[in-house]
C-alpha cells in the first residue's frame, strides 16, 4: 500500500466516518458485553479488547471501514480455556494468537483462506450461530418468569422497531427500555453487574500471571492456534464482505498482520482476542463509514461511553443480552442453506453438514473448518479423477491408448487399469498429449505401465511428453520413460 493511499483512507470523508463510527459503537456495545459472558470473562475484558482492537486495527489493518472487536467466534473458542484455567491463561493465549497471526501475515499464509470453499464457510457460519444460541440456554434455565417476559419483549423491540424507524439501532433501544423497566420495577433477574466489574478508567498494561513452563505451553498453545485461525478466518470473511459492498480491495496481508498486532496489544492490556465483526461492519458501511477514522471512532467512542456510563451499564438485565444474542444467532445462520441442501451437489451439502457437526460436537470452530477443507479437497480430487478418460483404438498390429484429463494420485490407477497387457498387438502407443500429469504418483504409474508392457514383449511408444506441457516430468524423466 502506497503512503498516498494510506493517507487518503484517513482523510477521504472524516465527518461521515466519525458519525458512522459513533453509530457503530452503539451496535458494538451490546454484543461485546454479551460475548463476554459467553467467554466467561468480566465485561471489562471484552470492552477493553474492543477498544484496543478498533484503535489498533484502524492504524495497522488493511481493510478500511471494517469494524473489529471481541467477537463471538473467538469467545467460543476461548471459553473452555477460561473455565478450566482462568483468565490469566486466556491472556497468554491472546498474546500467542496475535503473534501467530503476525507470523501468518509475514509468511503470506492468509492466502490459505482461498482453499476454504463456500460450503465450508457456510458450515462455519451455521455452526457459529448454533453455538451462540446454545450459549444462551444456561441463562434461560432456573430463572423466574420475569426473565422470559423480558426476553420476549426484547425480541419484539429488536424485530419490530426497524419497521418503524432505523435511526437508532434496535438492540440499543432494547437495552435502554429493558434496563429502564428493570430499574423502575424491581424483579428477581440477573444484570450485567453480576458478570463482573465494568471499566472505570483507561486500560493498563498487564503481564499474564502464569508459570512459563512447557506444561503451560501445552495447555495454551492449542487454544492459541484455534483462536488465531478462527479470528483470521472471520476477519478475512468480513473483509470479503466489505470488498463486495464497496467494490474495492483491501490488503489481506496487512489485515492479517494488523490483526495480529492488535491482538498482541489486546493481550498486553488485559483483553480477549478479537477479529472482524460482520454485523457491525455492515452497519458501519450502511451509515457511510468507508475510511479508517470510522473504525478508530468506534473504539475510542466505546471507551468514552464505558467510562462515563459504567454505572448504568451495570444495571442492564441479562435478558436484554440474551434477546440480542438470539437475534445475532438467527441473523448469522444461513437459512437459505437449508433449501440449498436439495439443490446443491450432494458432496457439497455433505461438506457443509459435516463442518457443522464437527464444530457442534467438539465446540472447536477451527477443527470444523479443518475437517471441512479436508473433505472439500477429497471430494474435489474424487470429481477430478472421474474426468480422466482413456480411449482405445486398433490399427493392424498397433494398439493406441489416448488419455485425456488430469492424471494425479487419485486417477493414476485408472490409467493403468485401462491398459490391456494381454493384447496380441505388438506395438502399444500411449498418447498423453491431452492429459496433464500433476505429481510423482502419476509419473510412477506411467513408468509402471511401460515396464509391464515391455515385460510382455511389447514395443511401447509414448507420445505427448513435452516437459513444457507436463511440468512434473523433467527432460531427464522423459528420457528415462522412453528408454525403458
Amino acid at each position: 500500500m502506497t503512503p498516498a493511499l494510506y493517507r487518503h483512507q484517513w482523510v477521504q470523508n472524516p465527518l461521515r466516518d466519525v458519525l458512522a463510527g459513533m453509530v457503530g459503537t452503539f451496535a458494538l456495545i451490546p454484543e461485546v458485553i454479551a460475548f463476554s459472558y459467553i467467554a466467561g470473562v468480566a465485561p471489562a475484558v471484552s470492552l477493553f479488547a474492543s477498544f484496543v482492537i478498533s484503535v489498533s486495527i484502524a492504524i495497522f489493518g488493511g481493510r478500511p471501514g471494517m469494524i473489529s472487536g471481541a467477537a463471538g467466534s473467538v469467545a467460543l473458542v476461548a471459553a473452555p480455556l477460561v473455565h478450566a484455567h482462568g483468565v490469566q491463561y486466556m491472556l497468554l493465549a491472546t498474546l500467542m494468537a496475535g503473534a501467530l497471526q503476525v507470523l501468518f501475515g509475514v509468511l503470506r499464509l492468509q492466502a490459505v483462506m482461498r482453499f476454504v470453499s463456500a460450503e465450508v464457510r457456510t458450515g462455519f457460519v451455521n455452526a457459529l450461530a448454533i453455538m451462540i444460541f446454545a450459549a444462551q440456554v444456561p441463562q434461560m434455565l432456573g430463572v423466574t418468569w420475569h426473565t422470559y417476559a423480558l426476553i420476549a419483549l426484547g425480541l419484539a423491540i429488536i424485530y419490530l422497531l426497524p419497521k418503524l424507524s432505523e435511526a437508532i439501532p434496535s438492540p440499543l433501544v432494547c437495552i435502554i427500555l429493558l434496563t429502564g423497566i428493570a430499574m423502575a420495577v424491581p424483579m428477581p433477574i440477573h444484570t450485567v453487574a453480576d458478570l463482573g466489574a465494568l471499566p472505570t478508567g483507561l486500560p493498563q498494561l498487564t503481564i499474564p500471571h502464569v508459570p512459563l513452563t512447557l506444561s503451560t505451553l501445552s495447555v495454551v498453545l492449542p487454544y492459541a492456534v484455534a483462536m488465531a485461525a478462527v479470528g483470521l478466518l472471520e476477519s478475512m470473511m468480513t473483509a470479503s464482505v466489505v470488498d463486495d459492498l464497496t467494490d474495492t480491495h483491501g490488503n489481506q496481508k496487512m489485515e492479517c498482520t494488523g490483526l495480529g498486532i492488535s491482538n498482541i496489544l489486546v493481550g498486553a492490556f488485559g483483553g480477549i482476542a478479537g477479529c472482524g465483526m460482520i454485523g457491525q461492519t455492515v452497519g458501519n458501511l450502511r451509515y457511510g463509514g468507508r475510511g479508517r477514522i470510522s473504525t478508530f471512532t468506534a473504539g475510542a467512542f466505546l471507551l468514552l461511553l464505558m467510562v462515563a456510563l459504567h454505572r448504568w451499564v451495570g444495571q442492564v438485565p441479562m435478558a436484554a443480552l440474551v434477546a440480542i444474542m438470539i437475534m445475532v444467532s438467527i441473523s448469522t445462520f444461513s437459512w437459505s442453506s437449508i433449501q440449498d441442501l436439495a439443490r446443491h451437489p450432494k458432496l457439497s451439502s455433505l461438506t457443509m453438514l459435516v463442518t457443522v457437526a464437527v464444530v457442534v460436537a467438539t465446540h472447536d470452530l477451527a477443527a470444523g473448518v479443518a475437517v471441512g477443507v479436508l473433505l472439500s479437497g477429497v471430494f474435489f480430487a474424487w470429481q477430478a479423477a472421474r474426468l480422466l478418460t482413456v480411449s482405445q483404438t486398433r490399427s493392424g498390429d498397433v494398439e493406441t491408448y489416448t488419455a485425456a484429463g488430469q492424471v494425479f494420485f487419485a486417477s493414476a490407477d485408472a490409467l493403468g487399469e485401462a491398459i490391456n497387457y494381454q493384447t496380441d498387438a505388438r506395438t502399444i502407443i500411449i498418447d498423453v498429449s491431452r492429459a496433464r500429469f500433476w505429481d510423482i504418483t502419476s509419473v510412477q504409474s506411467l513408468e509402471k505401465i511401460i515396464g509391464k508392457l515391455r515385460n510382455h514383449d511389447k514395443t511401447v511408444e509414448v507420445r505427448g511428453l513435452q516437459p513444457e506441457q507436463h511440468e512434473i516430468i523433467s527432460a531427464q524423466s522423459q528420457e528415462n520413460l522412453l528408454s525403458m
